[in-house]
C-alpha cells in the first residue's frame, strides 16, 4: 500500500458471509459511479479527498463488519507516503503500486502445514532453525592464556507460508510474509537446548595441551517461531491478485520481523542512530584536535625557522660590515673558519675540531653540525687563549 501522487487505487479484500447477508461495498470517499470491482468483493477507497500527509505516525486500520459485537481489525502503518491535494477516487480500480515503508502488526497464523518441533511435543511453528555449535578452549601465545572459542559447525533452517493475521479468528483480512530469512531481526523463541560435554581420556587431554585446543562439548539449540506469535513487519507491502504481501524492500532498506511492538522497534533503530550520531561526533572532535595540534607545530616549526633566517641574515650583514672596515686585513692565524674575523674559541665534541668563534656556533642552525667535518655536535667546550 503506497500512496503516490499520481495514482490513488483501490484494495480488495475478500468479502465475509454474515448471517444478515453479504459484505457492501464501503467508500471512505464516494466512490466513482462506475467502479468495476465484482460484486462478491468490498473495496475500500484509501485516498481522502483533502490533502493529507502520511508520516511515521499515521495509522490505518483495514477494519471487517462486526462478528458477534467484536470488531475485528489489522493494524497498517504507512511510513513516509503522501497524497496529493484534493484527490479523489479513481474512475476504475487500478493495482496499487507498492509502499517501501510499510509496518504491519499482527498475529503469525499458518497458511498450509506447520513445522513440528523435533524435541519439544505439541509444538508447532512456521520458522525452524536446528544449530550445532562447538565450545573449545584456544591457547593464546601472546598472553598465554585459555581463550573461549565457539564455532557453528552445522545450521539447518525450515519454513512455512505464514501470515499476519488479527488475533481474532473469522478475520477476512490477512498479510501474506515472503521471504523471511532476509530479515535483519527475525525474533525466534529457544524451545531446546542441550549440551554434550566430551569425554576425553589422559592421551586425549594431552594432545590437546599439545595442540594448544581443548574441546568443552557441542551444544544443540532448536528456535522456532510459534504459531500465535505476535509479530510486527516493517517492509515493502505489495496487492499480488488480492492478497496483500510483505517483503523484503528493493530500495535497500532493512527488512524487519520482530516480536516487539512498533514503538518499541523505533525507539531502537533511534538509540542506534543516537550512538552512531555520537561516535560520528566524537570521532571529528578527535580528528579536529589532531589536526590543530599538527598545524600549530608546523606554525611553531617555520616560525622558528624564519628567525633562525633572520638572525644568520643580520650575522652575515654585520660580518660584511667588519670586513668592510678592516680594508680587507690579514687574516690571524687561529681566525675562525665561519666569519674569518673573530679567533677560534670553541671545540666541538665527539669530533674534536677548534674551528669556530662563540657567535658563529650560536648562529649555526639546528642540529648543530660540524662545519669542517658535518658531524652532530653533542657538546662545546669553550677554549680560552692566552
Amino acid at each position: 500500500m503506497r500512496f503516490t501522487k499520481k495514482k490513488p487505487f483501490c484494495l480488495k479484500i475478500p468479502p465475509l458471509q454474515l448471517s444478515g447477508g453479504a459484505l457492501k461495498c464501503e467508500h471512505l470517499v464516494p466512490g466513482p459511479p462506475q467502479c468495476p470491482c465484482p460484486p462478491h468483493m468490498s473495496t475500500t477507497h484509501l485516498l481522502p479527498p483533502h490533502p493529507v500527509h502520511f508520516t511515521k505516525k499515521t495509522l490505518f486500520s483495514l477494519k471487517t463488519p462486526t462478528l458477534h459485537g467484536v470488531s475485528c481489525h489489522l493494524t497498517v502503518r504507512g511510513l513516509g507516503a503522501r497524497a496529493p491535494f484534493g484527490a479523489r477516487a479513481p474512475p476504475q480500480c487500478t493495482r496499487p503500486p507498492p509502499v517501501s515503508a510499510g509496518c504491519v502488526a499482527g498475529v503469525v497464523r499458518s497458511v498450509k502445514d506447520t513445522l513440528s518441533s523435533q524435541f519439544v511435543e505439541d509444538c508447532r511453528g512456521v520458522v525452524q532453525r536446528l544449530t550445532l555449535q562447538e565450545h573449545k578452549m584456544v591457547w593464546n601465545r601472546t598472553t598465554h592464556l585459555w581463550n573461549d572459542y565457539e564455532k557453528v559447525i552445522h545450521q539447518r533452517t525450515n519454513t512455512a507460508p505464514f501470515d499476519l493475521a488479527p488475533p481474532e479468528d473469522g478475520a477476512g483480512v490477512a498479510v501474506r510474509v515472503m521471504k523471511p530469512l532476509e530479515a535483519a531481526e527475525l525474533s525466534l523463541e529457544t524451545v531446546h537446548e542441550k549440551f554434550h560435554p566430551s569425554v576425553q581420556s589422559f592421551t586425549d587431554v594431552l594432545g590437546h595441551y599439545i595442540s594448544g585446543e581443548r574441546p568443552k562439548g557441542i551444544q544443540e539449540t532448536e528456535q522456532m517461531l510459534k504459531v500465535g506469535t505476535l509479530l510486527t513487519g516493517v517492509g515493502e507491502l505489495v496487492l499480488d491478485s488480492d492478497t496483500v504481501k510483505l517483503q523484503p524492500p528493493k530500495q535497500g532498506l532493512r527488512y524487519y520481523l520482530s516480536s516487539a511492538d512498533f514503538d518499541t522497534l523505533l525507539q531502537k533503530q533511534q538509540a542506534s542512530v543516537r550512538l552512531w550520531k555520537i561516535l560520528a561526533f566524537l570521532s571529528g572532535f578527535a580528528t579536529c584536535t589532531v589536526l590543530f595540534f599538527l598545524l600549530r607545530k608546523q606554525y611553531r616549526h617555520r616560525r622558528e625557522r624564519r628567525r633562525l633566517q633572520q638572525l644568520q641574515e643580520e650575522f652575515r650583514q654585520a660580518q660584511e660590515l667588519r670586513l668592510r672596515h678592516e680594508n680587507a686585513a690579514e687574516v690571524p692565524k687561529n681566525a675562525c673558519v665561519i666569519c674569518l674575523s673573530n679567533a677560534k674559541a670553541c671545540v666541538f665534541l665527539e669530533c674534536g675540531h677548534v674551528c669556530s668563534c662563540t657567535e658563529c656556533y650560536r648562529a649555526l642552525p639546528d642540529p648543530k653540525a660540524c662545519p669542517i667535518c658535518r658531524q652532530r655536535i653533542t657538546r662545546v667546550v669553550p677554549l680560552y687563549n692566552s
